[in-house]
């Protein structure tokens, strides 16, 4: 049995017990962008439920235009207001450059990418970085309350920079 048939087994049993028609927009109007990591249990470390929040995550939790889009459809189509972002130690994107990345990709497939890898050296600044991009987005409904943390994959803990 593969992986994904592992998976769709677990889902019968999932399903066996799901809570149906809940509500579309998220009932805390939060949105949280964190890193995709599989270490971090979004919902467990900020003591969420399912349809609490839309969680939003990609490759060291940066935002990007893409992540805006999601943020913005967040905000006016679907009500929320408050925006946290989470970044975490030991992170993957602050084991490469992103130059590292697009000249391997160019050795490999011909090709540089169009996107940005979004490496950093820099938790704290870069994290700050996704802050103010959020901040300066005339798209956003309300870009006055983005929050900033660092979840510690060591300890459990986060910590908030500001």
């Amino acid at each position: 049995m593969g992986i994904a048939d592992e998976l769709v087994a677990n889902n019968r049993e999932y399903a066996s017990t799901y809570t149906p028609d809940r509500p579309l927009p998220p009932r805390r109007h939060l949105a949280v962008v964190a890193c995709m990591d599989s270490r971090l249990d979004v919902f467990a470390l900020l003591g969420l439920e399912v349809g609490d929040a839309h969680i939003m995550r990609n490759a060291g939790g940066v935002i990007t235009d893409d992540m805006i889009r999601s943020l913005v459809i967040s905000q006016r189509k679907l009500g929320t207001r408050e925006i946290i972002l989470i970044h975490h130690t030991d992170c993957g994107a602050l084991t490469f450059t992103d130059d590292e990345l697009r000249n391997q990709l160019l050795d490999e497939t011909g090709l540089k990418p169009a996107w940005s890898p979004e490496s950093f050296k820099d938790l704290d600044a870069d994290l700050r970085q996704s802050m103010e991009r959020l901040r300066r987005s005339p798209f956003l409904v309300d870009a006055t309350q983005v929050r900033g943390f660092v979840f510690d994959v060591h300890t459990g803990q986060l910590r908030e920079v500001l």
